[in-house]
């Protein structure tokens, strides 16, 4: 059983050491193994790409290409990861489950149908998809149909025709889960996004360069970088048909209460949130909220205090998702072996927080 199988995260475990160094040395031998996704780009590559690296806190291991473009990376261009079978024959085995999800039309997917064109039993299947992705076949192929309905609309297609091409057997179904999914209703969506309104301001912070986003009804991003062009450049490139402009006084209050939290000048951050979200995700989140300052939970006392002890995988994902830093503390997150895990904003940055947290609590600061 491969490395990646025997683990319940992304990050893959004990053996991130080994396949940093892999991606350090281009080792051809490890293509197949795993992908490694750079957040400063959005792109995912095989190992022995030859394309320059990025630093090691930029760097996430996905088992598969599939897992690295659910999680939102993009394939390289220049060393094609997809195009390169697993080793591991159940690792492509679910490579084949996601072409077939992907090539399906239909709003539900058989769980029997592709067992049966997979050579397994329905259980096996959805047992082994579900440790891989990190999701459910049902959840990839909603996933699947939202990507479809964004490309469609962004090459020009109408509302009516890129929704039936996206598999959505109705206007109601596209709408249900249109604020989960696309952040925005889908006619908004159509214009690109150009019905919003996002202003944001960069500051210096104790944690670097701190920007702070927001639409008129709340908080949408707040993003912890090492320059002011990385942060604009990412939030222009999520929000890339919005109006978006510089507000520094209209956001002057937002920045110093999160200044003054990092500073240990104020216990919390309360600010009104304006952020996408499943229902899932929302869950997870209220849960990190609670967290207290100065302590952590491990991923899986997490799942198991949401109600749903086997979703370890999905609650890091929903972790690596949060887009407001520090107001959703997802940096208390860590895992059961005491490892630090992920973190979006750099690992460096969650050591600090963690490490400035414990001592104030310490100190019976708040």
């Amino acid at each position: 059983m491969s490395a990646v199988f025997k683990n319940e995260i992304n990050s893959v475990g004990d053996d991130t050491e080994r396949f940093w160094q892999a991606v350090l040395s281009k080792d051809r031998q490890y293509d197949g193994q795993f992908v490694f996704a750079v957040s400063s780009t959005g792109i995912y590559c095989r190992p022995s790409c030859p394309a320059r690296r990025a630093r090691r806190d930029r760097v996430t291991f996905f088992a598969l290409p599939e897992a690295a473009e659910e999680a939102g990376f993009r394939e390289c261009r220049r060393c094609h990861p997809k195009n390169v079978s697993a080793l591991d024959p159940r690792l492509e085995l679910i490579r084949r489950a996601c072409r077939l999800i992907e090539e399906q039309d239909e709003e539900r997917v058989s769980l029997e149908a592709l067992g049966k064109l997979l050579g397994v039993s329905s259980f096996h299947f959805q047992r082994t998809f579900k440790r891989v992705m990190g999701i459910t076949p049902r959840q990839y192929a909603e996933a699947c149909r939202a990507r479809r309905f964004r490309s469609s609309v962004q090459s020009g297609e109408s509302i009516t025709s890129a929704m039936y091409e996206a598999g959505y057997g109705s206007s109601s179904r596209l709408y249900e889960r249109a604020e989960s999914e696309l952040g925005m209703t889908p006619a908004t969506y159509g214009r690109g996004g150009k019905a919003m309104k996002i202003s944001y301001t960069v500051a210096s912070s104790p944690m670097g360069q701190l920007l702070v986003a927001a639409t008129d009804k709340g908080i949408c991003a707040v993003r912890l970088g090492d320059t002011v062009a990385d942060l604009e450049s990412d939030l222009r490139e999520e929000f890339a048909a919005a109006d978006i402009r510089t507000n520094d006084e209209g956001l002057r209050g937002a920045v110093a209460q999160i200044v003054r939290h990092l500073e240990g000048k104020q216990p919390g951050i309360e600010l009104p949130l304006d952020i996408r979200a499943t229902a899932f995700q929302r869950l997870v989140w209220e849960a990190l909220q609670a967290i207290p300052l100065g302590e952590t939970r491990s991923y899986s006392e997490v799942a198991k205090g949401i109600g749903k002890p086997s979703a370890v995988r999905a609650v890091a994902r929903a972790c690596a998702s949060n887009s407001v830093a520090l107001v959703i503390p997802c940096h208390r997150v860590i895992r059961e072996d005491q490892n630090l895990g992920g973190y979006r904003w750099g690992l460096e940055r969650k050591k600090k927080l963690l490490a400035s947290e414990r001592e104030r609590a310490g100190k019976g600061a708040g």
